[in-house]
Formats: C-alpha cells, sequence, structure tokens
C-alpha cells in the first residue's frame, strides 16, 4: 500500500471534494438539513472558515480556510463524514458494515491547497459552476445547495454569473 502525503499548511485554504461511496444517490440533497447539522457540528468541534461551498447529490465541494497555526483539515472531514453518516438511515455495503463502517462516504477524498489569488478565485468559480457543468440547472443561480447566493447577496458576483453556457465555463480571467 502507498503513502500519501497530504499537505501540511497551517492557515491555509484549502479546495476539498467529498463523495459517496455511491455515486448514483442522492442522499446529501435528500438530507441536506443533516449535512446543515454536520457541518455545524464539525465547525463547533474544530473550527474553521466556509468560503465556498456547493453540494450536489452525491458529491460536494467545499473551499474552506483553517485557524492561522491549524493545518489538520482531515479531522475537520473526518467529524463531518461522521456528523452526517450517524444520521443516514443505514445503508451501504455489508462488508463495510462488518468492518463498523456505515459505507456511505467513499473512503479517500481529493483535497488542493489553494496558492494564491487567481487560484483561490478559479476554486470559487468551479464550485458555483459545477450544478451547471453536472446538468442539474442551466443557471448557477438556480441550484439551491450553493454559496452563489451568498456571493451574489454580498455583491461579489452579478445573479446572472453564469448564464447558459454551451460547454464554456466562465471564468472571472477571460480565458
Amino acid at each position: 500500500m502507498s503513502t500519501y502525503l497530504r499537505t501540511w499548511q497551517p492557515g491555509g485554504t484549502f479546495f476539498l471534494t467529498l463523495a459517496l461511496a455511491n455515486r448514483d444517490s442522492a442522499l446529501l440533497t435528500e438530507h441536506v438539513g443533516l449535512l446543515r447539522t454536520a457541518f455545524r457540528q464539525a465547525r463547533s468541534a474544530r473550527p474553521f472558515r466556509i468560503d465556498a461551498m456547493v453540494v450536489l447529490p452525491e458529491h460536494l465541494h467545499l473551499l474552506c480556510t483553517l485557524p492561522a497555526a491549524d493545518a489538520d483539515y482531515a479531522t475537520r472531514i473526518a467529524h463531518l463524514k461522521a456528523g452526517f453518516s450517524r444520521g443516514v438511515p443505514e445503508c451501504g455495503s455489508l462488508a463495510r458494515r462488518s468492518r463498523r463502517e456505515r459505507g456511505i462516504w467513499q473512503r479517500r477524498y481529493w483535497e488542493h491547497t489553494v496558492r494564491d489569488e487567481k487560484d483561490l478565485l478559479g476554486h470559487i468559480d468551479y464550485i458555483h459552476y459545477n450544478p451547471v457543468k453536472h446538468g442539474y440547472v442551466s443557471q448557477a443561480r438556480d441550484w439551491p445547495w450553493s454559496s452563489f447566493h451568498r456571493f451574489v447577496a454580498n455583491g461579489m458576483l452579478a445573479p446572472d454569473w453564469a448564464g447558459i453556457c454551451e460547454n464554456n465555463p466562465p471564468t472571472r480571467y477571460g480565458e
């Protein structure tokens, strides 16, 4: 088994993708209230700032910043996954349940350490465009489980940002 080393950057900003084990599931949007509770509990146990986020039926993207002296996002993810899993009705494979796992989440997750302002803005755009990319909606504003609405309310994005775009995701850079 290979050893995977994650980055260690105290106070860093991280782009994280967490996916359900069953990619045909819609547990995250069906139980979005439970997911919100799990986030509150995880943030209470180990504080972090949610910079941007989108929840899709079977995965979520999170851009978060940790406190200045802290780089442990792995424990925060573990809190989040466990908190959500405890409230979801029994599901998952018998093999995983026999190992006392709920089998709801994929064991691993994707992480990326944000390097600079351009990288940050690119990931925010990616998060907000994701429901359009996956074909759930034709405009970012139509997806209810996204920080896009907070960005619009704060005047950081226009309500029609990422309107109907044929295979051409919008960026802030005109690339």
